[in-house]
C-alpha cells in the first residue's frame, strides 16, 4: 500500500490521528522479514479500541515472537469509510498502511454483541470473502475471541475459529502450529484441522446444527473425527507469572481510559446472577502488590502518564488493596502520579479508603445498587443493602464529595413497580443525606445522576433462561422513572431499550441470525453502539427480510430443558449450578461471597481446580 495515497484524505476526515500510527511504543518490524503477519482487529474507533486492555497484552505478547508481526486494525469512521472507498483504499494496518487482506490472520476482539456488522463492514472494506465457506487459499483466517465468542454463533457463517478463553494461553500455539502448516504449504483445512486440536479453539465449521419443527436446537454435533464435542475454555493459571507488557502505546489523541492500565486481579466471587462476566472469567487469580508495583515503575517509566487504573471487575475485593494504595500514594505522590480505583463495590467504601482516593483525585463517585429494593437486590445477589449506600455516600459527602452517580438495572426478573418505585427512593435519600449535612449552605452543587440500563439476559448466567421485557414494556419502565425522579439536584439518563432489545436477541443467538446480521449491513447497519448510527427500523426490516422473528430469542423464556445454542461451550461454571442459582433467585435467596466456601460452581474441576 503506498501511505501517501492514505495521507492524502486524511485532511479530509475528521480526527485524522486515528488512522496515522507512529505513536510511541508501537512496535516497528519489516512484515516481508516475518513469516507470519497477524490483524489484531478491534470493530470500533480507535479510541475505544486502543483503551481495550486485551488488546494491549496480546498485541505486545504476539510482537515477542520473532516469526510474527502483529499490527492493529479498527474500524474507520463512517467519513473515513466513505474517502477509503471512494478512493479504494482497502481496510489497512495502522503500523505499516499495508492491506490486511493480506495477511494470515485478521483477529476480531468481540466485546459487544451490536458490533457485529463492524466485523461484517471491515472483513468487506478489506476485500476479504465475507462467508468462511468462500474463503481459499491466500486468504487471510478469520479469528475471533473476548467475551461474546462464548456465543459466536450468530457470526458462525463468517468466522474461521474462535478461542475460548485467555488468549495469552492460546495463541502462541495457535501461531506455533500454524507456522509449521504454513512452512509445509498444505491446504486450508488441514490447519483448521490442527488447530482444533488445540485446546480452547472452536472451528464453527466443523460443527452441524440440526433443529427442531419448533425452531429450538434439537442438537449441536461435529461433523469430522476427532473433533471435541464440547470445547473448554482456557485459563492462565498462574497471573502472577503471565505475561504483561511493560510499555503500552501511548496515543496522540484522546482515548476513553487514557492512562496506565493495572489488572489486579481476573475473576470474581460474589455471583451476581445478571453478571455474564463474573461467571465467565472465574476463577479468581491474583497478582501481588509486589509485582503491581514493578509494573508500574515500568509503565510509568515507559509512557509518561500520570494516571494510574487498577483494574478488575470488583477492585476492592482485592486482597492486598489496602497494601498496594499505601504503596503507590507513599512512591507516587510526590511524583504528582494519581491512581482510579473503578469497580468498587458499596459495601467496600470505608471513611480511610475515601480520604485516600481524596488525596490524588475528587471526580465523582459511582454506585451500583442495581435495584431499587432490597427483595429485588437479593433476587439478583447484589449482596449489598440500602444502608451500605447510605454510609457511603454519607461518608463521601463529609470529605467534600458532591457529585453521585447511581447506577441500576431495570427489567430485572421479578421486577414490580415497587421495585422501580425504590430506584426514585434510593435517590431521594441520597440528596436528603447531602441536605443535611450542608444545611445552612448553598447546595446548588450538588448532583446526583441516576442511570438506569435495561436488562439483558445473557449466556453462561443464573439468567440465560429469562425472557427480556418487550420494548414497550422497559419503555413504559422509563417513562415511570423519569416522573418518579423529577427531584432537585437529580438527573435521569437511561440506555436505549430498542438496542438492549437487539444486543439480548444477538447474545441468545443462534446461527440463522448470521442471515439478519448480512442483511442488516447490506441496509447500512454499522456502529451501532452510536446514537447517531443506529437504525431501528432498518434491522426491523432486515428480520422481516430473513424471515426471523427477533422476539424468539430475546422475548421467549427457555425452558431448563432446552439445547442453548452454547451448550457445547463450556466456560467452566456447570448448567446445574447456574439452574441452582436461579431457583434460589425466584426464592430470594442469598448465596455469599464464594471465597469464604466453595458453592460447587463447576469451575474447580477446570486445569485441575483453581480456586483458593
Amino acid at each position: 500500500m503506498d501511505k501517501a495515497k492514505i495521507d492524502r484524505i486524511l485532511g479530509q476526515v475528521g480526527k485524522p490521528v486515528r488512522y496515522m500510527g507512529n505513536e510511541y511504543n508501537m512496535v516497528v518490524k519489516d512484515p516481508s522479514e516475518v513469516l507470519i503477519n497477524f490483524a489484531f482487529a478491534f470493530p470500533d474507533v480507535y479510541e475505544v479500541g486502543m483503551s481495550h486492555l486485551g488488546m494491549k497484552i496480546l498485541y505486545h505478547l504476539i510482537n515477542e515472537r520473532e516469526d510474527t508481526y502483529c499490527q492493529r486494525v479498527f474500524a474507520p469512521w463512517v467519513d473515513m469509510e466513505q474517502k477509503m472507498r471512494e478512493n479504494r483504499i482497502p481496510l489497512f494496518a495502522l503500523e505499516t498502511g499495508e492491506p490486511v487482506a493480506g495477511f494470515d490472520f485478521i483477529g476480531f476482539t468481540l466485546q459487544y454483541e451490536m458490533s457485529y456488522t463492524n466485523v461484517i463492514n471491515m472483513l468487506d472494506l478489506a476485500g476479504i470473502p465475507l462467508m468462511r465457506r468462500e474463503r481459499g487459499k491466500g486468504h487471510p483466517f478469520v479469528i475471533a475471541g473476548g467475551p461474546c465468542a462464548y456465543n459466536a454463533e450468530p457470526l458462525a457463517d463468517f468466522l474461521d475459529l474462535v478461542v475460548m478463553g485467555e488468549g495469552e494461553e492460546v495463541i502462541n500455539q495457535l501461531l506455533d502450529e500454524y507456522a509449521e502448516w504454513k512452512k509445509q504449504g498444505a491446504d486450508r483445512q488441514d490447519f483448521l484441522a490442527r488447530a482444533a486440536g488445540i485446546k480452547g479453539v472452536y472451528i464453527p465449521g466443523f460443527y452441524d446444527v440440526d433443529y427442531n419443527h419448533d425452531g429450538t436446537i434439537c442438537s449441536v454435533k461435529p461433523n469430522r473425527p476427532g473433533v471435541p464435542s464440547v470445547v473448554q475454555k482456557r485459563i492462565v493459571r498462574d497471573l502472577e507469572k503471565a505475561y504483561y507488557p511493560e510499555a503500552m502505546i501511548v496515543p496522540y489523541m484522546n482515548i476513553v481510559h487514557d492512562r496506565i492500565t493495572l489488572e489486579v486481579f481476573r475473576g470474581c466471587t460474589r455471583g451476581c446472577r445478571f453478571c455474564q462476566a463474573g461467571m465467565i472469567y472465574r476463577p479468581v487469580r491474583e497478582r501481588s502488590a509486589s509485582r503491581l508495583m514493578d509494573l508500574a515503575r515500568e509503565l510509568v517509566k515507559n509512557t509518561g502518564y500520570e494516571e494510574i487504573s487498577l483494574s478488575s471487575l470488583s477492585t476492592s475485593d482485592y486482597s492486598q488493596l489496602e497494601e498496594l494504595v499505601k504503596q503507590f500514594m507513599d512512591e507516587f505522590q510526590s511524583r504528582r502520579v494519581s491512581f482510579a480505583l473503578p469497580s468498587l463495590r458499596i459495601d467496600s467504601f470505608t471513611r480511610e479508603f475515601i480520604e485516600e482516593m481524596k488525596k490524588v483525585r475528587k471526580a465523582g463517585l459511582t454506585f451500583a445498587p442495581e435495584a431499587g429494593t432490597q427483595r429485588l437486590r437479593d433476587v439478583i445477589n447484589k449482596g449489598v443493602t440500602e444502608e451500605d449506600l447510605i454510609n457511603s455516600v454519607t461518608q463521601a459527602f463529609e470529605l467534600g464529595w458532591d457529585t453521585v452517580k447511581l447506577y441500576f438495572m431495570i427489567g430485572l426478573p421479578t421486577e414490580t413497580e415497587q421495585d422501580l418505585e425504590g430506584i426514585g427512593d434510593l435517590a431521594a435519600k441520597v440528596r436528603e443525606c447531602y441536605m443535611n449535612l450542608n444545611r445552612g449552605r448553598k447546595s446548588r452543587r450538588l448532583k446526583i445522576t441516576v442511570s438506569t440500563s435495561s436488562f439483558v439476559p445473557k449466556p453462561f448466567t443464573p439468567f440465560q433462561w429469562v425472557a427480556q421485557d418487550s420494548v414497550e414494556l422497559l419503555a413504559q419502565k422509563q417513562e415511570f422513572l423519569r416522573e418518579k425522579l423529577r427531584i432537585k439536584g437529580v438527573t435521569y439518563d437511561w440506555h436505549d431499550p430498542e438496542l438492549s432489545f437487539l444486543e439480548a436477541v444477538f447474545a441468545r443467538g443462534d446461527r440463522r441470525l448470521g442471515k439478519v446480521l448480512l442483511e442488516a449491513w447490506k441496509r447500512g447497519c454499522k456502529f451501532d453502539g452510536w446514537a447517531e448510527c443506529f437504525n431501528y427500523s432498518a434491522w426491523l426490516e432486515a428480520f422481516r427480510a430473513s424471515g426471523i422473528e427477533p422476539e424468539f430469542y430475546a422475548n421467549r423464556p427457555r425452558d431448563k430443558e432446552e439445547v442453548l445454542p452454547w451448550a457445547h461451550i463450556d466456560v467452566g461454571v456447570t448448567t446445574a449450578f447456574l439452574r441452582r442459582e436461579y431457583e434460589k433467585a425466584l426464592r430470594g435467596e442469598l448465596t455469599p461471597d464464594c471465597r469464604g466456601v466453595c458453592h460447587g460452581c463447576g469451575i474447580n474441576r477446570l486445569e485441575g481446580g483453581l480456586c483458593p
